[in-house]
């Protein structure tokens, strides 16, 4: 096993063999938490379901709605735990089913075959805490993993030069505290700690010698990283409240191995790949008209230009990959209605802007504008009680690839399907 030189890695990349490294793809088709949701956003990479009540209007209103346990978690707002009463727990769990067929031009330059579905099942599942230390001041706990292979093509597709298999496996907990400051104003804030590792798996194409034929190129790796949330509730009258939430900027670093297996000989080096997840800010409504309806409604931006190239550093230098993204924006509208003072119907739709366009997007981050459909009921069993259950729709947009070095084409199929349930309990 021989060192990979920097000459072989730039060559790799100028192929678009590292175009954008690791589990990117990932968390743009599947979300598998086993114990909360794990930055389950829309817009970029960040996903916006996971197995809570909010999940049945696609997380409109979230960040103002605050009526259980899941408003704690940091990208609904922990500030709207003050609203609660007692001590409170969200459990939920679900399925979620990807879909994702690429279809190639005749132009595309690599020969070999469309790679079949490269979705797969992965199952939801999510768990919130709040503890009332009195009226005024809340503490919440959310703990949370990501875990799935969203990408898994045929080893010998038109695109294997970008990816061939993807892993990721992530755990993060997130403590919360809110106060009360008056009868109209509550502040939230908290911190995220993730353990992530992944690998990453593609075709490595001819580069020079001695690389010479096809073989395979693997990175793996791990890290720790820290993070911080704000969020804050305003009370506008007793049927109206707003909610705004800000997520900080977090960079993993993922250290680990690359290695290069080609007909002839294998490389190896010890490498890091730096990512930048960015930050954003949401703002949310719910506004009740009366006892039966309620409006609920949510913007916001996150700030994906952060992410306009990632980092891979070996042992003898680092190489930029650009990926010329930008700013995505967030719409969200939802609506409930009461038929019976126990039953809670939902129904609600989301819209994120893409954050690429075709020249830019590679088949390992196929991530286009992304459209939520959903719909939900909440029932309260008893007064301590609740179960509830929800069904989205995501259809992911086309992702078309116009690349002519490497891959060209568009996803014809590009959804998901998702159905969850939910239970609270009050001590």
């Amino acid at each position: 096993m021989y060192e990979i030189s920097m000459f072989e890695i730039k060559g790799l990349v100028r192929g678009n063999a590292y175009r954008a490294i690791a589990w990117l793809p990932l968390v743009a088709l599947i979300s598998f938490a086993a114990f909360a949701p794990e930055r389950a956003h829309a817009g970029g990479l960040y996903l916006n379901d996971f197995a809570t009540p909010s999940m049945g209007v696609a997380g409109a209103g979230a960040e103002a709605v605050a009526m259980d346990a899941s408003t704690n978690f940091a990208f609904h707002n922990p500030a709207g735990m003050t609203r609660l009463k007692g001590n409170e727990i969200q459990i939920g769990a679900g399925l979620a089913q990807a879909d994702a067929e690429f279809e190639t031009t005749p132009n595309t330059p690599f020969n070999g075959g469309n790679g079949g579905d490269q979705g797969s099942f992965a199952p939801l599942m999510g768990t919130h805490g709040v503890y009332s230390v009195n009226d005024d001041l809340k503490l919440g706990m959310s703990v949370f993993s990501l875990s799935g292979a969203a990408l898994n093509p045929d080893d010998d597709w038109a695109g294997r030069f970008t990816v061939q298999k993807i892993e990721l496996l992530t755990l993060t907990a997130n403590p919360n505290i809110a106060y009360r400051v008056n009868n109209w104003l509550s502040l939230g804030a908290g911190a995220t700690i993730t353990y992530t590792d992944i690998e990453y798996r593609l075709a490595a194409p001819p580069i020079n010698p001695p690389v010479g034929g096809q073989g395979q190129a693997k990175i793996d790796g791990d890290d720790i990283e820290f993070g911080f949330n704000f969020g804050a509730l305003v009370d506008l009258s007793p049927r109206t409240r707003i909610g705004a939430i800000y997520i900080s900027e977090i960079e993993p670093e993922f250290s680990g191995d690359l290695t290069l297996n080609t007909v002839g000989p294998s490389f190896a080096t010890s490498s890091d790949l730096t990512i930048t997840y960015p930050q954003l800010a949401r703002v949310g409504v719910y506004h009740e008209l009366n006892d039966q309806w309620a409006l609920l409604g949510t913007v916001g931006w996150e700030n994906w230009s952060e992410f306009d190239e990632l980092v891979l550093s070996v042992e003898n230098g680092a190489v930029p990959i650009p990926t010329g993204w930008e700013d995505t924006y967030h719409f969200s509208g939802g609506v409930h209605y009461r038929p019976k003072e126990d039953w809670l119907l939902q129904a609600g739709i989301t819209y994120d802007t893409s954050p690429v366009g075709r020249s830019d997007r590679s088949a390992d981050l196929p991530i286009d504008r992304q459209i939520r459909y959903a719909v939900g009921a909440q029932y309260r069993w008893t007064e301590r009680k609740s179960i509830g259950a929800a069904f989205q729709y995501i259809d992911a947009g086309e992702a078309g690839i116009d690349n002519p070095a490497i891959l060209t084409g568009e996803y014809d199929t590009n959804r998901i399907f998702m159905f969850a349930v939910n239970f609270g309990y009050k001590f």
